[in-house]
């Protein structure tokens, strides 16, 4: 039987799974804390047992992993960075797991790897089976992307192929942590429109209040707030589909589940592409909190295009 192994390093959990590569049914899956808080050998310790309690649950072993991180391997430097678990930052996270399991590694990011989940194994396939470039946004707590053609990774010569998170979108958004002003993360991610809205109301309310007080019509705070989304969601979006012409875009993320992105957010786009008509068609994706680590699971199998693939 031939297998495909997957890691996702989250900041609470670290989550391994074995896959039949002939059907993607699950033949071992399991959690253990991340424990970042202890520092970076205790991660690395946990991945190491995770991938030992595998090869318990699984009866065999294997050759090479893919990891989706919670930041990017830099090429060139072969260290992490970009990593909202500090601790890995600046680390030789690929290497030290080599020499502590003897296994091949291929890491990639938390977006990328939901774009190729979906790609691979979600909506892509059930809906436009035969799309070649796919872009997979994250819009929650964070945004980001990911850009999958031809089932490859657009990992590209720095690693940061697919950010569209930190992208200058406009400077109302305000300095963002990434040392930039205006990223598209600091105007359209969930914490930005909630403090957008607290801005006129002085009210701190969760986003799915502000969509429900939209859609009642009585709040008209929540209204402009809504109405911002999807207008920076147009100017957004376009600068992909006008660079990159995808032929789907999957929106992942909390963000995501609002039907009227689908609709009032696509309508703004529209507005803004370098073409008469937009052809791109929007999907929510079908794997939900799985796609980090199914995603991991195929990355042996579709490295990424850039300066570093190879296993080590």
């Amino acid at each position: 039987m031939i297998t495909r192994w997957g890691i996702d390093l989250g900041g609470t959990k670290v989550e391994g799974i074995v896959i039949d590569a002939a059907d993607n049914s699950i033949i071992a899956r399991l959690r253990l804390p991340t424990g970042a808080d202890l520092g970076y050998d205790h991660i690395v310790g946990q991945i190491c047992s995770v991938i030992d309690q595998l090869q318990v649950a699984a009866g065999s072993s294997t050759a090479a992993i893919g990891m989706c991180t919670p930041g990017t391997l830099d090429p060139k430097m072969g260290v992490m960075k970009n990593c909202n678990t500090t601790a890995l930052n600046g680390r030789k996270l690929k290497e030290d797991l080599h020499k502590r399991t003897g296994i091949h590694f291929e890491l990639s990011n938390d977006a990328n790897c939901f774009a190729v989940a979906e790609t691979c194994m979600g909506v892509i396939p059930a809906s436009m089976p035969d799309a070649k470039v796919v872009f997979g946004l994250i819009m929650g707590t964070g945004t980001g992307g990911g850009l999958v053609v031809n089932g490859k990774i657009i990992g590209g010569k720095q690693g940061i192929g697919g950010e569209w998170g930190h992208n200058f979108l406009d400077e109302s958004g305000g300095p963002c942590y990434c040392g930039k002003t205006g990223c598209v993360e600091n105007v359209i991610s969930g914490p930005a429109l909630q403090k957008y809205y607290t801005s006129i109301t002085g009210a701190v309310l969760p986003m799915s209040d502000i969509v429900a007080r939209y859609r009642s019509g009585q709040d008209m705070a929540a209204t402009k707030t809504m109405e911002r989304l999807f207008h920076f969601f147009g100017k957004a979006v376009s600068v992909i589909i006008n660079i990159v012409d995808p032929d789907a875009i999957v929106i992942g993320g909390g963000l995501g589940n609002i039907d009227e992105l689908y609709s009032h957010g696509v309508a703004e786009v529209e507005k803004h592409i370098f073409n008469h008509c937009l052809d791109t068609v929007f999907y929510k994706p079908v794997l939900g909190d799985s796609a980090g680590v199914f995603g991991a699971a195929w990355l042996t199998d579709l490295p990424s295009i850039n300066h570093s693939t190879g296993f080590m």
